[in-house]
């Protein structure tokens, strides 16, 4: 059974399944083709945000839309996989030895976070999968911790997936174009934290708000970028991360993914 990767994706908009010309669209579809199988899938999402850390037990988690304004072709997709409960109770058990207090949803479904960027790689929606919730209230090492304690799913072939945004934002929407030019306050950011993963400098990368260039503008709240560090954490300590994609979406939204070995 192979190890796989810990990875980390940026979801961007729910219309990223829509949109074939996207980069991080293809980028998406090319994923399974980049990893071995895996047996199993644990999403951690910006989108399921709880006081502890949450894993759901449903057995066919339901498509969760939760989203408003977009067409309805949208509304109309359904990613039908099998839950992953008995992952949920392993994921579970390891956290508690951890010391944190995870909890257990009986009927939590996929957000977009989970089912927009699983809908492209894995598109037969045959991989089991249960869904991590984030704490928004907490910081980076708690987050980094949390992959840690997870780990060992990865020597079972179980993949960490951790699914936000490296840049995160939407206040500075404007309507803008899917290829309009990137603002210097987004780049320099999305910059600065991609040579920090791939240069290994993990205590740079954990310190964010404070090194960082245009920290908060580009995370007011750091939901989105909750994910990044669980799926650190569950990599090698010490490994630097593999860029795996870096594309822009709509000018303010950095579509980095990184895998953690």
């Amino acid at each position: 059974m192979s190890c796989l990767p810990s990875i980390f994706i940026s979801h961007g908009s729910p219309m990223l399944a829509l949109e074939p010309q996207a980069p991080a669209h293809q980028f998406l579809r090319d994923l399974a083709g980049m990893l071995p199988r895996p047996t199993a899938i644990l999403a951690v999402s910006a989108h399921w945000e709880t006081v502890e850390p949450a894993l759901s037990l449903a057995a066919q988690p339901a498509t969760i839309h939760d989203f408003r304004g977009f067409p309805p072709a949208l509304y109309a997709m359904r990613y039908p996989a099998p839950g992953a409960p008995a992952l949920a109770h392993q994921a579970a058990d390891l956290l508690a030895g951890a010391g944190f207090a995870p909890q257990l949803s009986p009927d939590r479904g996929l957000d977009h976070g989970a089912w927009t960027p699983l809908s492209l790689a894995w598109p037969a929606a045959d991989i089991p999968i249960t869904q991590l919730s984030v704490q928004p209230r907490r910081d980076a090492a708690f987050h980094a911790a949390i992959g840690a304690a997870l780990r060992p799913l990865r020597q079972q072939g179980v993949l960490i997936l951790g699914s936000g945004s490296f840049t995160h934002n939407l206040m500075e929407f404007r309507g803008q174009a899917p290829d309009d030019p990137v603002p210097d306050w987004v780049s320099r950011f999305a910059d600065w934290m991609r040579a920090a993963l791939v240069e290994g400098r993990t205590a740079d990368v954990l310190a964010w708000d404070r090194l960082a260039p245009e920290a908060r503008r580009n995370h007011p709240t750091p939901e989105h970028l909750w994910p990044l560090y669980s799926a650190l954490g569950a990599g090698e300590p010490g490994r630097p991360a593999r860029l795996l994609h870096s594309s822009i979406d709509r000018a303010i939204l950095a579509m980095d993914a990184f895998a953690f070995d």
